[in-house]
């Protein structure tokens, strides 16, 4: 049971009469990473309370409302708004960050849609949310990564940094980091681990990246939020 499937299900129960909203409308704008297991929502009037399924009640304007398989759904940028209001930051910028991945919405849009509901509840912690969106990350694990960093203290770092040899050949393109210091900061998913194949590719571009300079810092999941701020920390201090 998919998203998307769930999302046509709840569309269908308002006898076509609904709009599909939040993480809904972002499996069907293509975002990656909705999990199966969360709830459709839609905007509906039927309010009544049913398994798997969260009505909204929320306004909507004509232009905030575009078509997507057939379905009614909000429009990227009232997608991203409303996931910026209803979620805590840590899930929504991470949600965020996956739909402006798969649709190329500019924040800017966003923000101008947000001046429109400045009144609306959540609406001071979507604006502060929306500041820490970036559409380089690839995955939830990068969102949090990137958040961890900049709520240290430390400089914001790049996403999806292009490394070239002496040739201008392009060797690898690092998760996040510091280009003008060489610093990259990789997250390590399983499929780093299991997949041989994607083992092997690996290491062959770390040791390009150490050739060039570059100091590396892979993170997985074992790694806590401590020691991968004092790594960091140890890279800044040795390129002053």
């Amino acid at each position: 049971l998919t998203p998307v499937t769930r999302a046509k299900a709840s569309w269908l129960r308002t006898r076509r009469r609904g709009v599909l909203v939040g993480f809904s409308a972002s499996a069907l704008h293509g975002a990656k990473w909705v999990s199966s297991n969360r709830p459709a929502e839609i905007n509906d009037t039927n309010h009544k309370r049913t398994r798997g399924v969260i009505a909204r009640g929320v306004l909507l304007q004509p232009d905030e409302i575009c078509q997507k398989a057939g379905m009614a759904v909000t429009t990227p940028e009232r997608t991203a708004l409303d996931l910026l209001c209803w979620y805590p930051p840590g899930t929504a910028i991470a949600a965020v960050d996956a739909l402006a991945r798969a649709t190329r919405i500019k924040i800017a849009d966003v923000e101008l849609l947000a001046e429109r509901y400045r009144g609306r509840r959540g609406i001071r912690q979507a604006r502060e949310a929306l500041e820490l969106v970036d559409p380089g990350a690839e995955s939830p694990r990068e969102t949090s990564l990137r958040l961890l960093i900049i709520r240290a203290g430390l400089p914001k770092p790049q996403t999806q940094i292009p490394v070239y040899n002496e040739y201008g050949v392009l060797i690898a393109e690092v998760d996040m980091g510091y280009e003008a210091l060489k610093i990259a900061f990789e997250y390590e998913g399983d499929h780093h681990r299991t997949d041989r194949r994607q083992f092997t590719k690996d290491i062959r571009r770390h040791e390009a990246l150490i050739e060039l300079g570059w100091i590396v810092i892979r993170v997985t999941a074992e790694d806590t939020p401590g020691s991968i701020i004092r790594r960091i920390e140890l890279a800044l201090a040795h390129r002053q």
